[in-house]
């Protein structure tokens, strides 16, 4: 099960995996990297989920 706060889509693909590019391409890389490095701090702070996303994985 996967975990994710309300607007944290933008910063995951829909493996859960991060996006170190930027959706836009002509959004500052630099600006971009610092929020996915603020978003990753707010999973290693372990903040209380607001919205839990269950995967089911059929095989």
């Amino acid at each position: 099960m996967s975990i994710l706060l309300a607007g944290d889509g933008k910063f995951h693909y829909s493996d859960g995996s991060h996006k170190w590019i930027p959706p836009d391409p002509d959004y500052d890389q630099e600006v971009w990297n610092e929020q996915v490095r603020q978003h990753l701090h707010g999973h290693l702070r372990n903040e209380r989920p607001k919205v839990r996303v269950r995967r089911i994985i059929v095989g």
